[in-house]
């Protein structure tokens, strides 16, 4: 199963502040459709992708497991049934129903199996030829985000993440079902959040990522398929 929708419930609806360093990720997703492309975003975070995709003529839609989430952004955004509460596995829409379909920063908390019912849905909801584009973290260490509850002893990735990924591994597994266009480590440095001294070490981090020498915790895997 998905991570709880309970964790997006709070940051969701509660602490929007802490997507606003997704920015320029989802303005670079976005920027890959047309006006009047049918796109489905699974994983609403605070809507910025929605935004943006609404002020491009996109006509955009969105799935998310959190219904406080959706609820309040089906209000600000006025996007009504095309806003649905529900999981990736079981996608809510028909056959050949969308031109594009995007998942960033999601497919890491899905587990294995739910991973590849997610990826077979997708390519149903797809058109002939429809693209498929998302980022997840790149080569991540789950261990360093561990965290034991102090009530039952549980330990847990405190962001809900279940699994890691490199390159290869995902080409591979996108492979059984797309035409694979593009792989590769990104970087999308926060500069609309970041002060003087974070924007000195965002250039240097840019400087090493060019050069090929930043560690790549620092960075995302984006991906662009086709059906």
């Amino acid at each position: 199963m998905p991570t709880s929708p309970n964790i997006w419930d709070y940051f969701q609806t509660e602490d929007l502040a802490s997507f606003e360093g997704n920015y320029n990720r989802v303005r670079f997703l976005a920027s890959h459709f047309n006006p009047g492309a049918r796109v489905l975003n699974i994983g609403i975070g605070n809507g910025r992708f929605e935004e943006l995709c609404l002020k491009r003529g996109v006509d955009v839609y969105a799935l998310d497991p959190s219904e406080k989430s959706v609820a309040l952004l089906r209000e600000r955004l006025q996007l009504g049934s095309k806003l649905v509460a529900g999981y990736s596995e079981a996608i809510p829409f028909a056959d050949s129903f969308f031109d594009g379909v995007v998942m960033t920063e999601v497919i890491e908390h899905l587990s294995r199996e739910t991973m590849e019912k997610t990826l077979e849905e997708v390519k149903r909801v797809l058109k002939p030829g429809g693209l498929f584009l998302g980022t997840i973290p790149s080569n991540e260490n789950l261990r360093a985000d561990l965290a034991v509850c102090p009530k039952c002893g549980e330990k847990f990735n405190k962001w809900g993440h279940q699994q890691t990924f490199t390159i290869e591994g995902f080409r591979q597994e996108l492979g059984r079902l797309f035409s694979v266009l593009e792989i590769g480590n990104k970087l999308f440095t926060p500069w609309n959040i970041l002060n003087w001294k974070g924007k000195a070490e965002g250039a240097v981090k840019y400087l090493m990522f060019k050069l090929g020498i930043l560690g790549e915790r620092w960075q995302n895997i984006f991906f662009l398929c086709k059906k």
